[in-house]
Parts: structure tokens; sequence; C-alpha cells
């Protein structure tokens, strides 16, 4: 009962949300004249909904994903030695920027900024003709096995790890006790079955990794490990927890919303943020190379939808940030402002915090969600 309440809960916000962004863009054509490749109602992108896309859309997402694994690298080899595909060219910006995109005033623009980069990959370099989807948290929190997600089908993005005997996960900041699941070592079935990684793991949550890297420098050709979680879900991705951030107490400013997704760890509070990755185990544990685990993109777009679903709810709060340059401000820096760069390396141009509020301003966006 508690999941049809939450699912229902986020896809009527979502179908309203959509109206109104619909609504919004074409009254803006109406007093606008776009440029001929600006952001428009017919040329807008609508990211879905992993469950509700059919095989073959899956199929052809996941098709190239596995592109991007065998195309060759673009990093500048004495920069990341350890990047050898245009995947790991993603994981290793990640690598690079940690201390820097979490947990502080670049979070939720530059993860935005990076998923999009992503997407045009997809897109440009290995011919998708779709969009980047999403992983809905709040489906499936009865029994994540049966996600489309991580069902281990040939449209998922992979099952559940091997077992692998492990003493659980600590989370939030090493604050917080995860119980293990049934997998901890690679991706047992599915397309994505004994996927590899080139880069980490470099801090993962899990225990009982021992094969650990020190950053970009350093190659660990391997297996990607998974270790579904079910406690996760039924303790995080609630209906109260959804809520709270959309329309309770926790939504009300950016920078309520801004803590609350990413969580209150001195409280136990996970946030989803966090929870996502740690309901994905092992190698999603990992802050810095979380990247490798696939289904990395499709819990970033849900992040992302999320901010969006808050920014169409709160206009007057939507186009500011919190926060200051470092992660946790340790060491302590400034507050960040909305001309702050946002560095991709070679995955997209450096833009500003400011170019990534509007998703439909084609500053370089024209998304919506479904």
């Amino acid at each position: 009962m508690r999941m049809f309440h939450a699912v229902a809960a986020v896809q009527l916000l979502a179908a309203r949300l959509m109206h109104l962004a619909t609504d919004t863009l074409a009254q803006n054509e109406a007093v606008t004249k776009r440029a001929p490749k600006g952001c428009s109602l017919s040329n807008t992108a609508v990211r879905k909904d992993w469950e509700y896309m059919s095989n073959t859309e899956r199929k052809a997402y996941i098709s190239a994903v596995q592109c991007l694994q065998k195309l060759p690298s673009k990093s500048d080899p004495t920069w990341a030695p350890a990047a050898k595909t245009r995947y790991d060219d993603f994981v290793a910006i990640h690598v690079n920027q940690t201390m820097y995109i979490h947990s502080n005033g670049l979070f939720l623009t530059w993860d935005r900024y990076f998923v999009w980069a992503y997407e045009q990959a997809l897109r440009n370099e290995c011919g998708y003709k779709g969009y980047q989807p999403y992983w809905n948290w709040f489906a499936h929190t009865d029994n994540i096995y049966k996600s489309p997600v991580f069902d281990g089908s040939d449209t998922s993005l992979g099952g559940d790890g091997e077992f692998f005997s492990h003493n659980g996960s600590l989370a939030g900041a090493r604050t917080i006790v995860i119980p293990s699941g049934q997998g901890g070592r690679c991706i047992k079935s599915g397309p994505f079955k004994n996927t590899q990684a080139n880069i980490g793991p470099i801090s993962p949550g899990m225990q009982g990794f021992t094969d650990l890297v020190p950053d970009i420098t350093v190659q660990n050709h391997r297996c990607v490990r998974r270790d579904l979680s079910t406690y996760i879900p039924k303790k995080w991705f609630t209906t109260a927890n959804l809520l709270n951030v959309t329309i309770g107490a926790g939504s009300t400013t950016h920078k309520l919303f801004w803590t609350e997704i990413q969580g209150r760890y001195p409280d136990g509070f996970l946030g989803m943020h966090t929870s996502g990755h740690y309901t994905m185990g092992s190698d999603a544990t990992d802050l810095y190379s979380s990247v490798n685990d696939p289904a990395f993109w499709l819990h970033h777009a849900m992040l992302d939808r999320t901010y969006w679903i808050w920014q169409t709810l709160y206009p007057s709060e939507a186009n500011k940030v919190a926060g200051t340059l470092t992660l946790q401000n340790r060491p302590p820096t400034r507050d960040a402002t909305v001309d702050e760069p946002l560095d991709l390396g070679v995955n997209g141009d450096t833009r500003l915090i400011k170019d990534m509020f509007d998703t439909f301003g084609g500053t370089p966006l024209c998304y919506i969600y479904a």
C-alpha cells in the first residue's frame, strides 16, 4: 500500500508539472521569436520512466551504453591514464571533481549538466535516438528485485551481483550502517553481466573491497559489482519523504530542499541521493567512481527529475544555490554563486551554474520529464 501511494503521488505531481512546463513554454513562444535551433514545444526532449519504456526503447538505450563502453577514450592519457573508453571519460571527470561537486553549491546543477552531457554522447556518438531514462525510486520498494531496472532480464540494467559474504555497508559519511544484501560481487545477469570497469574503486562504502586504487592514474581492470538492498527503499523511498521535498516542510526554500535531498547524516537520515547509491550497493557506494555502475545514470536522472519537480513548484527559489565550493565545506571555502563554472573535461564545454537552472531554456538544455 505504501508503495502504491508513493508511486501515485509522484506520477500525479509529474503529470501536473509536465502540463505546467508545456504551458509555460507555449506562452514563451507566443511572445518570443525563437532561434531555429532554440528550445520549443516541437523539439523538447521528454525523459521517460524506464518502467514505461517499450522493450525496443530499452534495448536501444542499452546498446548505446555498451557502445560508449567500447569507444576509445578522449581524455588526455597523461591526465587520466586509467581511462580507456568513452564511458571511462565520464567516470574520470567525476572522480577528479568529487570533492567539488558533492554536498556543496555545485551539486544539483553540475549533476544536471553531467547527465545531459552523457545523454548527448549516447545520441551523438552512438546513434541513440531516445533520451536519458530514469529509475523511479518509489516503484517496487517492496521488492527491488522486481524492478525492471534491476530484474536481470535482457531489458534491464542488469540484476544483482553474485553473492559475496561481507559485513554490510557504511553510508552517510560512514555514520549509517546498511545491512548486507544477497549480492556483492560481479553483476550476474542481464545485458551488463560481468561488465568491466577500469577506474576505481577508491572509497567504497561497502565492506570487503580489497582492490582499491588511489585515483585516475592507476588502471584497475575488473568487473562492476552490485549488492541490491531491500532495506533502503522501504526505509527512505517513502511517500512521506517524497512529499517532504516537494510540498512539505523540507521543500519551501532552496537550502531546505538541497539539505533534504542530500541527507542529514547526523540525524540518521540518508536522503534520496545517497539512498539510491546504496540501493544499488557495491561499486555504486563509492563517492568517487560510482559512475561505473550503468544504473548510475537512471538514478541521477531521477534525482534531476525531483529537482525539476521542486523548481517548477517553487519558481521564486528555483534559481538559487546553497552551500560552498567544497564537499561539506571541507576545507572551508566561500559560498557558491550562480556564476560558478561547471567543468566536465572532454565531455562538455565549461558552463555556469545559472545556465543549468532552466531545463528548457536552450542554454543548452531542452528537456522535461514524463
